[in-house]
């Protein structure tokens, strides 16, 4: 934001002193490169996937050029260093120049496949490529043109129903998302060409110009000018003439967060999420007694929030907001309806100390316990799934025709847990 200017005297990485100027935006990671910020960036993208419950969510990091997304590629490495250590597909970079990388590019648009989940990139995932499961999108490089925004914004826009992938998430570092509060992105939609696995990438017609490697030219290019280093990410200038200069122990700071979300109409939304889903599910829900009555009659509890999600409407960023320790169920009253709410924990507390599973045998007892504590842990909301039965801790207690039989029968261990989860959601306020 504020740019960067050299102290009297400061050197380089290779011991040179660095030209006193003010450094801009625009020369960060194009000819001055400060470690501290690449560092902030992977950090602060890490820990969004980690508060958001899941590292999996495949993701694409479009960094200024090749070089960049391999310095890129080893922080977030850095940062990632214990799922990396189960498969160092974890972090990949994917270049123009990056014969590895581009290897696993059918790997990380396949929904089936499990890796490569982060993925950094200058402009070869920008264009023509359908990643359906991409779930967040980080811009660490300047996009100037409308078209190429558009198609970037476009990798995460894609719906996947089968993994329930219904909204994405945009990390901004640049400024660039200033693209959506401009009339010209809600007219005529981007064409956007698909190449085959042969052919070139042709970039948009108002894209800034390129070198024959796919890589942005400098405004001005002179002969003593900061250009581009080799896309093998070793460092090396190539044409004669200088590489990008290295600063090292410059610290960088996030110094102002804004959020914003695009509402049904395509509309920018400045106000806070927790406001916005208040809107949304009032419209949804007639009061606090309706929405009870539907969670009450819903055989399955968990259809009620899928249904909101296909309309758009997904509670996880709002769990993450909130608190993850809240199901939905108290979401959903809280922030809609400002009922107090009560965390997982103390819901399955409150059911225990009811000793609501005196009447059952000690089969019985110890499978709707350990429902109880999948609830509490996970936050699973459709315990009488029978699916649930065939996995840990409930195949140390039988097998599943063991344990429904434990209960009289199948009519039995429903009504069982039907019974459990009507005494879960008891208190409302």
């Amino acid at each position: 934001m504020e740019g960067y200017r050299p102290q009297k005297g400061q050197l380089d990485r290779e011991g040179e002193e660095v030209e006193d100027r003010l450094y801009n935006a625009k020369d960060f990671d194009r000819t001055l490169v400060l470690d501290g910020r690449t560092r902030l960036v992977a950090q602060k993208v890490t820990a969004f996937l980690k508060e958001s419950g899941d590292r999996y969510q495949k993701t694409i990091v479009f960094c200024v050029d090749q070089e960049h997304a391999a310095r890129m590629r080893q922080a977030l490495v850095n940062e990632n260093a214990d799922l990396v250590a189960e498969d160092h597909r974890y972090v990949m970079r994917i270049t123009g120049g990056d014969a590895e990388g581009q290897k696993q590019l059918d790997g990380f648009i396949d929904p089936e496949s499990r890796h490569p989940v982060l993925v950094t990139t200058s402009r070869l995932l920008s264009t023509g490529v359908d990643a359906q499961t991409c779930r967040l999108i980080v811009l660490d490089r300047e996009v100037g043109s409308m078209t190429e925004f558009k198609q970037i914004v476009g990798r995460g826009t894609r719906v996947h129903e089968a993994t329930e992938k219904y909204y994405f998430t945009l990390i901004d570092f640049r400024g660039a998302t200033s693209h959506f509060a401009d009339p010209a992105f809600d007219g005529e939609p981007a064409q956007i060409y698909a190449p085959g696995p042969d052919d070139p990438i042709t970039p948009p017609d108002d894209a800034p110009p390129v070198d024959e490697e796919g890589e942005p030219l400098p405004d001005e290019p002179g002969a003593d000018e900061t250009i581009l280093v080799d896309p093998s990410g070793t460092g090396a200038a190539r044409g004669g003439r200088r590489e990008k200069i290295y600063v090292d122990g410059i610290d960088a700071t996030i110094i102002a967060e804004q959020v914003e979300y695009l509402d049904e109409n395509g509309r920018l939304v400045t106000e806070t999420l927790r406001d916005f889903t208040k809107k949304a599910l009032k419209k949804r829900f007639a009061g606090l007694d309706d929405f009870l009555k539907r969670w009450k009659a819903a055989e399955r509890k968990g259809a009620i929030v899928e249904e909101l999600a296909e309309e758009g409407l997904s509670l996880d960023p709002l769990a993450e907001e909130v608190g993850r320790d809240l199901d939905p169920f108290d979401l959903i009253c809280h922030v809609a309806f400002d009922a107090k709410p009560l965390t997982r924990r103390e819901r399955a507390q409150n059911v225990r100390k009811r000793d609501a599973f005196a009447k059952y045998g000690d089969q019985a007892r110890a499978v709707l316990d350990a429902l109880l504590s999948k609830y509490h842990d996970e936050g699973v909301l459709d315990l009488g799934d029978p699916r649930v039965l065939q996995i840990a801790p409930f195949t140390a207690l039988g097998t599943p025709i063991q344990i429904v039989n434990a209960f009289g029968g199948k009519p039995g261990f429903v009504k069982a847990v039907h019974d459990m989860q009507t005494a879960l959601y008891q208190e409302t306020a």
